[in-house]
C-alpha cells in the first residue's frame, strides 16, 4: 500500500525530472542562438574558452532590473502588469512548489512583459538601455579578465538568465565572442510570452555550455568559468578553471574549500549594497522594483 512518504518521493522525482528536462531544453535552445561575432579574429581551432555570468559578475546589479526599468519607461507594460507577475513569482517562492499550476505560472510570467512585442523592438530598445543604464556598470576588473582570455586566443561567452537578445547586445558592446541567455518563444518575429524550456539559470547554464562545447569542439577541462553565485555551481564545476567573482557567502565558502581563485572588485558599503540588491532583484520582481523606482522619481 502506497504511503504518503512514497507519494511525496514520487512527486519529488517527477519534479526533478521535469526540471532536468526543462534545463536541457533551455540550454540547447540558448546554445543554438549563440552566434559568433563576425568581426572577431579569435582562432576557432582553440579548444579552450571562458564563460562569464553577467549579473554581479560582469555588471553591477541585475541586468533584468535595468531592462525592466527601461521597458517600463517606454510603456512596454503597466504597473498592474508587473505587479501581477511579481505576485506570481512571490506566491511560487513561498507555497507554489507543491502546485504544478503555480510553478508553470511563475515560469511563464518571467518574460511575459514582452509578449506581443517584436524581436526587432527588443533588440533596438536593448541597445538604448545598455547605453543608458548598463555601460557604466561594467566591472573593470572582470572586463580585464575577459580581455585577458581574448588576448590569449580564447573565445569568451556570456552565460546569463537575462533574455538572450540582451545578453548578445552586452557581448557585442564588450567585444566578446558571443552570449547565451534565456530564450523567449516568438512566432513570425513576435514574442508569445512563453519560454523555451526554462530560465537559463543554475543547471540550465551548465546544459547550455555543454551543448555549445559539443558544437564548437571545446575541451571543458581546459575552459574557465566565472560567477558570483552558488546557483552557478553546476557551471563552475563543469570546467577545469572555475573562479568566483564578487562571490556570495555560499560560493566564497565553496571556493575557499576547493582552492578556487576568488576575485572581489567590491569595496566596503558597495559590496554590501550590491549583495543586498542581488538578493532582492530577480525575475518579475525586478520589474516591480523598477516600476516602483520610476514612480518615485516621477513624484519628486
Amino acid at each position: 500500500m502506497s504511503t504518503a512518504r512514497d507519494r511525496q518521493r514520487r512527486r519529488d522525482e517527477l519534479r526533478r525530472k521535469d526540471l532536468q528536462r526543462r534545463s536541457v531544453l533551455a540550454g540547447e535552445a540558448s546554445a543554438a542562438t549563440a552566434e559568433v561575432e563576425s568581426a572577431l579574429t579569435t582562432p576557432n581551432e582553440s579548444v579552450s574558452a571562458a564563460f562569464f555570468d553577467v549579473d554581479n559578475t560582469v555588471m553591477q546589479g541585475a541586468s533584468i532590473f535595468h531592462l525592466a526599468r527601461g521597458l517600463y519607461r517606454r510603456k512596454f507594460f503597466t504597473t498592474r502588469d508587473i505587479a501581477g507577475a511579481a505576485w506570481k513569482q512571490a506566491y511560487f517562492r513561498f507555497v507554489g512548489v507543491e502546485n504544478p499550476e503555480h510553478v508553470e505560472a511563475a515560469r511563464t510570467s518571467a518574460l511575459s512583459f514582452i509578449a506581443g512585442h517584436t524581436v526587432g523592438e527588443l533588440q533596438e530598445v536593448g541597445e538604448e538601455i545598455f547605453d543608458e543604464a548598463m555601460a557604466d556598470r561594467i566591472w573593470p576588473g572582470t572586463r580585464a579578465l575577459a580581455q585577458l582570455h581574448l588576448d590569449q586566443g580564447e573565445r569568451v561567452w556570456l552565460v546569463t538568465a537575462a533574455p538572450v537578445e540582451i545578453a548578445q547586445i552586452i557581448a557585442r558592446k564588450l567585444g566578446l565572442t558571443g552570449a547565451m541567455g534565456t530564450v523567449a518563444e516568438h512566432v513570425d518575429g513576435v514574442y508569445t510570452g512563453q519560454l523555451v524550456g526554462d530560465m537559463l539559470h543554475g543547471p540550465a547554464k551548465a546544459e547550455a555550455v555543454k551543448a555549445l562545447a559539443a558544437r564548437e569542439g571545446l575541451d571543458l577541462s581546459q575552459c574557465a568559468a566565472y560567477s558570483d553565485s552558488a546557483n552557478d555551481l553546476p557551471l563552475l564545476q563543469l570546467v577545469g578553471r572555475p573562479c568566483a567573482v564578487n562571490p556570495d557567502v555560499r560560493l566564497r565558502r565553496h571556493a575557499k574549500t576547493h582552492g578556487w581563485p576568488i576575485r572581489d572588485y567590491r569595496t566596503g558599503r558597495k559590496a554590501a549594497r550590491v549583495g543586498f540588491a542581488a538578493g532582492l532583484v530577480g525575475g518579475a520582481a525586478a520589474g516591480a522594483l523598477a516600476a516602483a523606482s520610476t514612480l518615485r522619481e516621477k513624484r519628486r
